[in-house]
């Protein structure tokens, strides 16, 4: 399974992509953040990111994309463009059909290292290990986003099995129940 991790920010968006299966070694594909400028309007921010992530996935067509799942800081400036970018992101995906999952921050944190509380270095330092690199992929966007990846391929692609499985049964579910005879009415009372 080939999965893009987006980490979406406005100034600079981190995207990474692994590749990995089941009782196998996660490898990292690629690694790279998009950048914009303080100075330029947000639409034109936003559509450099959505150039950039169409590119990589034109380039690397994964199965799957993760995104980190927006969340409340303090700086509602830093919120809104982490969250206009994470929009355009999951459009990115969407219109190509590939299946979106976010996960939050501390979900990544304790996939990657065990502690949901890990400070970037932490998360870092896992990444590079897990990953086989030698040394850290800078800035921490990037590494974070290779996190996501890997995430996903560890804990969502389960998710995303399970999810399936049960969309089956309840798919089969109604074409079962048709095919049963039906049972005669239940009497009561008299004879």
């Amino acid at each position: 399974m080939r999965v893009l991790g987006i980490d979406p920010g406005l100034t600079r968006c981190g995207l990474g992509v692994v590749d990995g299966a089941l009782g196998r070694p996660v490898t990292m594909v690629d690694v790279g953040v998009v950048r914009t400028s303080s100075h330029v309007p947000v639409p034109e921010r936003l559509v450099t990111i959505e150039k950039g992530i169409d590119a990589w996935l034109d380039e690397h067509r994964p199965d799957a994309v993760a995104v980190e799942r927006v969340f409340a800081r303090s700086d509602s400036s830093t919120v809104m463009g982490t969250a206009q970018a994470s929009g355009i992101a999951m459009v990115c995906a969407a219109r190509r059909g590939l299946p979106v999952a976010l996960h939050t921050p501390s979900e990544v944190k304790a996939a990657v290292s065990g502690n949901g509380r890990a400070d970037k270095a932490q998360v870092g330092a896992m990444v590079t290990r897990i990953l086989r690199l030698e040394k850290a992929p800078k800035p921490a966007d990037a590494a974070d986003a290779l996190a996501l990846a890997i995430t996903h391929l560890w804990r969502g692609g389960a998710q995303s099995r399970i999810e399936d499985a049960l969309a089956r049964s309840r798919q089969a579910r109604p074409a079962a129940t048709a095919r049963r005879p039906s049972r005669p009415p239940r009497t009561t009372g008299a004879r």
